[in-house]
C-alpha cells in the first residue's frame, strides 16, 4: 500500500512595527518567533515573510510589504493558505482596512492566523 503525503499548510507571515511598537516589545524578532513557533505547532510552513518597518497600521497606502504580500496571493504565487500575524493589529489597525484585506484574502482561499 503506498503512502501519500499530506500537503503541508502553506503560510505567508506578515510583520509590522511603528516606533513606539518596538519599545512595547513587538519587535520584529518577537513577532517572527512567535509566528514561526505557532506555524511550527500547527504543521504549517512560512513560504515568505513581508515586513513594513516604522510604518503605521491606519491604513494600506504607505505599508508596501503588506500591498506586495496581497498582489502575490490575488496571483496565487506560492500558492499558500494563510497569513500569519502575531496579533490582528499588525494586520491593520483600521477596522475597515481589516475587514477589507481580510474578505480579499478570503476571496482566494486564504485564511488569517
Amino acid at each position: 500500500m503506498s503512502e501519500t503525503k499530506k500537503k503541508p499548510i502553506r503560510a505567508y507571515s506578515y510583520v509590522r512595527v511603528s516606533t513606539s511598537m518596538q519599545v512595547e516589545g513587538f519587535s520584529i524578532e518577537a513577532q517572527r518567533n512567535k509566528i514561526l513557533s505557532y506555524a511550527k505547532n500547527n504543521g504549517m510552513v512560512v513560504i515568505r515573510e513581508y515586513a513594513d518597518l516604522g510604518v503605521s497600521g491606519k491604513n494600506i497606502e504607505k505599508r508596501t510589504c503588506f500591498k506586495q504580500m496581497l498582489k502575490d496571493i490575488s496571483n496565487n504565487k506560492d500558492d499558500v493558505d494563510f497569513v500569519l500575524v502575531f496579533k490582528l493589529s499588525r494586520f491593520g489597525r483600521n477596522a475597515a482596512d481589516v475587514v477589507t484585506s481580510l474578505q480579499y484574502i478570503q476571496d482566494y482561499g486564504v485564511n488569517l492566523a
